[in-house]
């Protein structure tokens, strides 16, 4: 989930990003946007919640907020704004319960799948050597409100809100480590100075999967992407591209 705000207008948005453990097999010690895997429970829940998508793609959306809520304690993806306090108790119960249906249920909120953009929607299914995940990533709007986060102390180690740019510029000083798909999306986002700007582009720009493939350009194996899919950089040569 790409999560947006921006409390200062004359400066470009922030997202937030998260350090993963460097305990964890995949992207162990990388810069990410909070999300993780689809669970039951997820699933469950979209069969009530659809409506106007697949009960897929619902599951998909449902596991961003819960996840981004055990990740980073924003509630993102309701009907109803949620403040500080509140977050900070709809994540320890959703910690506790495990699943986002009671916890909902308990502090009277409904979803807004809705209000969550799709952006993109990364499969490497043809990669070796790498762990192969089937990963959607979305676009979500915090605008100039405050907002709390903390780290979640298992899978991750650091939280931090960032321009892309900075992100992209703090990568390339060796600040912070990040795999391919992320460093794509960041350039992608670096693009545009404000969530509307993402917004327009990713609604403009069909979803279609992508699966980096091996190429050679000038002699050299380079890992590359589609080039009508927004991205500004479609291709890193192979022994710098990191893949988790």
């Amino acid at each position: 989930m790409v999560i947006f705000r921006r409390p200062d207008p004359a400066r470009a948005a922030e997202i937030l990003m998260v350090v993963r453990s460097r305990q964890l097999a995949f992207a162990g010690g990388m810069a990410v946007f909070p999300g993780g895997r689809v669970d039951p429970g997820d699933r469950e829940m979209a069969a009530y919640h659809a409506d106007a998508m697949t009960v897929d793609e619902a599951a998909h959306r449902i596991a961003a907020i819960r996840e981004t809520i055990e990740e980073t304690g924003l509630v993102v993806g309701m009907h109803q704004r949620v403040g500080a306090d509140q977050a900070a108790q709809i994540r320890a119960q959703l910690v506790a319960d495990g699943v986002l249906a009671p916890v909902l249920e308990r502090f009277s909120l409904t979803l807004d799948l809705g209000s969550l953009i799709p952006y993109a929607r990364w499969w490497p299914k043809g990669m070796k050597h790498t762990r192969i995940f089937d990963t959607r990533f979305y676009l979500s709007d915090l605008g100039t409100g405050a907002v709390d986060v903390a780290v979640d102390t298992t899978e991750n180690t650091r939280l931090f809100w960032t321009s892309a740019a900075e992100a992209l510029r703090r990568a390339d000083r060796g600040e912070i480590d990040v795999i391919f798909p992320t460093r794509r999306n960041l350039e992608r986002l670096a693009q545009f100075e404000s969530f509307e700007g993402a917004r327009k582009q990713a609604e403009t720009v069909p979803i279609r999967t992508i699966s980096p493939t091996i190429e050679q350009r000038d002699g050299r194996p380079v890992l590359s992407i589609p080039d009508d899919l927004g991205y500004p950089v479609t291709f890193e040569e192979l022994d710098s591209a990191r893949r988790g």
